[in-house]
């Protein structure tokens, strides 16, 4: 019975992957999905992974400051609106969680830090609003790469930012709202069903997001001229 079970997902496996191939990657591949991009506007939603860092300018010169970083999770959803056959306009809102630790060198303090003074702990909730240009390339059977690239606002909804204690009572304040550019590019892969689209987007931070603290020598904020997120972004699409 086993060898029976073994046998039929073998023949079903070949199958699928013979068929995939002849409708994504084969010479003359079944085209799926030929009327989609006439649509004019369509929706869509996105999981996805980032990892987001922080870009430090220093007053003068010093240690650096240490990131380091983990991996956090997206989720979305798109709208598309569709401008012209190669240029879409896309609004992706999202909720991205993700985590940094900033760990200070003991030079920054006047006396030997303890250990919990020489690390911020920065747990970031943001709700992330891009808006991008789809630069599409022809489509070559079911397969279409293209480039992103926009400019975006994030609410961070873990920021601090009304908190009148600071980093003296273990308290790391940042600005509430951001603004970025992203740069990025996918591929749209076109099933029977749906549209499968993988991206990968860098995400650059434009204003200085941090909040002093109320002592202008604070060892924790006083040297930094700015501090700006940026990440890495990579996103499952589903149109």
């Amino acid at each position: 019975m086993k060898k029976i079970v073994v046998i039929v997902l073998l023949i079903l496996s070949v199958k699928g992957n013979s068929q995939f191939k002849k409708s994504m990657f084969a010479k003359d591949p079944i085209i799926n999905l030929e009327n989609f991009q006439k649509s004019r506007v369509y929706f869509g939603y996105y999981l996805g992974f980032n990892s987001f860092d922080f870009k430090i300018d220093y007053r003068t010169v010093a240690p650096d400051i240490l990131v380091t970083k983990t991996t956090g999770f997206n989720v979305g959803i798109v709208a598309d609106l569709k401008l012209q056959e190669y240029i879409n306009l896309r609004f992706e809102p999202g909720l991205y969680y993700s985590k940094r630790n900033l760990n200070y060198p003991d030079s920054y303090f006047e006396e030997t830090p303890t250990p919990s003074d020489k690390i911020r702990e920065v747990n970031s909730t943001y709700i992330h609003f891009p808006l991008l240009l789809k630069f599409s390339s022809m489509r070559t059977g079911n397969i279409r790469p293209y480039l992103l690239g926009g400019v975006s606002t994030t609410l961070n909804l873990s920021s601090n930012s009304k908190s009148k204690d600071d980093n003296a009572e273990q308290r790391f304040r940042a600005k509430s709202w951001t603004t970025n550019y992203e740069l990025g590019f996918g591929i749209d892969l076109f099933s029977e069903y749906f549209i499968f689209s993988p991206s990968i987007r860098g995400v650059f931070g434009i204003s200085d997001e941090l909040i002093r603290d109320k002592d202008p020598n604070s060892p924790w904020t006083g040297n930094i001229e700015s501090l700006k997120s940026r990440a890495i972004l990579i996103n499952f699409t589903f149109h």
